[in-house]
């Protein structure tokens, strides 16, 4: 609806934009406190159809995923950097909606991810699991407990491309419990150091462990309670054997870990460790690693295989791209 103006202006036709802009640098990494406590996103770096079913403490969580699997902790990157604007705008006083209008290449940045014409490939195909990924679940959002199923994300389009395709804006429209969670302030700060985090696992377990652990020294759980609560599709064994290798990498910003007596593992507050830089692969080895495994998350993939170059003492390598290519050759 129009307002009217001063005469001699023409009225306002939009006085209450329905989108929101992202358009604020440096903004604090935020993640809404429902997907931090709850195994919504796939860990696999495998197209991951699974229903999956989880009820813990009252709250029933099921996840359907589409033809292109579950959506990925390296999906919720796109989230998280939502989330995150979304956050800052409010502490800013300005006003903010469902809808945001976002540059794919600052998201990139923020995410810390590569500004390759393949990185834009990956972020539309993130952009389709989080679409395709159905969730129903009486999770409380902002205080309100109410049975429903959404989409990770309502829509999205690209907006403007370029001549190649390449997607350089996007429109984006969160679910209304995503955005009644910021709404709320149902989030909590993440260290930017979660985004160097390489292995999906990891990832997972930073977030149990920013959580739960609060403002108190120090959070203890039971290995079958965290295995559950990642929503590990491992063995309680295998598990178990990754959460020791985490120990000993001590590489999550913020936390160490320790194993307990009795199959506990305790999480305290500690000085974020240095996480050492990686072999740089070329665009093309990762267009090429999409052909050897077709609809696969190759950014989940890539994190994967530089998890075992540092599981197998960080060997040099002649051909950081070959190396790579041989070993998702052995994978698919």
């Amino acid at each position: 609806m129009s307002t009217t103006t001063r005469t001699g202006l023409l009225p306002d036709h939009h006085p209450q934009a329905d989108f929101f802009v992202c358009d604020i640098l440096g903004a604090s990494p935020k993640d809404d406190l429902g997907s931090m406590e709850h195994p919504i996103f796939s860990l696999s770096t495998r197209p991951d159809r699974r229903i999956l079913s989880y009820a813990h403490n009252g709250t029933q969580v099921d996840v359907t995923p589409s033809v292109r699997g579950r959506a990925t902790i390296h999906d919720k990157d796109i989230l998280i950097y939502c989330v995150s604007q979304l956050m800052a705008a409010l502490n800013a006083g300005r006003t903010i909606a469902r809808t945001l209008h976002l540059t794919a290449h600052d998201l990139l940045v923020a995410t810390n991810r590569d500004t390759s014409g393949d990185a834009y490939t990956r972020l539309r195909e993130a952009f389709e699991r989080l679409a395709g990924t159905r969730i129903t679940t009486n999770i409380a959002a902002g205080g309100v407990e109410v049975t429903r199923g959404f989409g990770l994300i309502e829509a999205w389009e690209i907006v403007r491309a370029t001549r190649g395709g390449r997607m350089t804006q996007v429109k984006v429209t969160l679910s209304e419990w995503l955005f009644n969670a910021v709404q709320a302030k149902s989030v909590l700060t993440l260290s930017r150091d979660y985004f160097r985090l390489r292995k999906p696992l990891e990832r997972r377990v930073y977030e149990l462990a920013r959580k739960h652990c609060g403002r108190q020294a120090e959070w203890k759980v039971s290995v079958a309670t965290l295995h559950k609560k990642a929503g590990s599709a491992a063995p309680v064994r295998v598990f178990r054997a990754a959460v020791r290798r985490m120990i000993v990498d001590a590489n999550l910003p913020d936390y160490e870990m320790r194993e307990g007596a009795d199959d506990v593992i305790v999480f305290a507050r500690a000085r974020k460790p240095e996480v050492v830089a990686g072999p740089v692969l070329s665009s093309g080895a990762l267009d090429a690693a999409r052909s050897l495994a077709p609809g696969a998350d190759i950014y989940a993939l890539e994190a994967d295989w530089r998890a075992w170059w540092d599981e197998t003492g960080r060997p040099r390598l002649g051909n950081a791209d070959a190396a790579f290519l041989g070993w998702v050759k052995t994978r698919v």
